[in-house]
C-alpha cells in the first residue's frame, strides 16, 4: 500500500527505512523524499516508525559534567 503518493513510496519502503535506523520522518525523508512534498502522509510515516520507539535513542544526559569550566567562567566574571 503507498504511503506517500506523491513519490510513490510504500509501506514496505517505510518499513525498510525504519529496519535501517530511520527514527523519524525527516531521516526517512532524506532516504527517500517521502512526505517532503504535500506532507499528508507524515503522520502514516509517523505510525510506522512507532513514534518515541526507536532503540538508537540514547538519553542527552548521562550523568556527567555538563558544563565543564563553569568555576572558571564565574570566577572571571567576578573579576570585571
Amino acid at each position: 500500500m503507498y504511503v506517500c503518493n506523491c513519490f510513490g513510496v510504500t509501506e514496505a519502503q517505510i518499513q525498510r527505512h525504519a529496519d535501517d535506523g530511520a527514527c523519524t520522518p525527516r531521516q526517512v525523508a532524506s532516504a527517500c523524499k517521502a512526505g517532503t512534498d504535500c506532507g499528508s502522509c507524515v503522520r502514516r510515516i509517523q505510525a510506522i516508525l512507532g513514534r518515541g520507539e526507536c532503540s538508537r535513542r540514547e538519553p542527552a544526559y548521562q550523568g556527567g559534567q555538563v558544563v565543564s569550566g563553569l568555576e572558571e567562567a564565574e570566577a572571571l566574571d567576578e573579576a570585571a
